[in-house]
């Protein structure tokens, strides 16, 4: 179930996302969903959408984390 738009996210993600972290998930997210369609090319029993989720949240970690406060906001260099 690819999204096509962030307004197609869960309220918990679009509640606590900055937009351009949500824009990062989505692409991410449907992405995986295209490279891992085969359960070949999956490991173990995971499903099509838990692998792209995984992979969506690890792309959005790698420009976002969470402050001390919970809120997610993007990482400085």
């Amino acid at each position: 179930m690819p999204y096509s738009s962030r307004t197609s996210l869960p309220d918990s993600m679009k509640d606590n996302l900055p937009a351009h972290a949500q824009d990062i998930f989505i692409a991410a997210f449907n992405r995986a969903w295209e490279e891992y369609a085969e359960p070949k090319d999956r490991h173990g029993n995971n499903s099509r959408e838990d692998v792209a989720f995984k992979v969506a949240w690890s792309a959005v970690k790698q420009s976002y984390h969470k402050n001390t406060n919970g809120k997610w906001v993007k990482d400085t260099d």
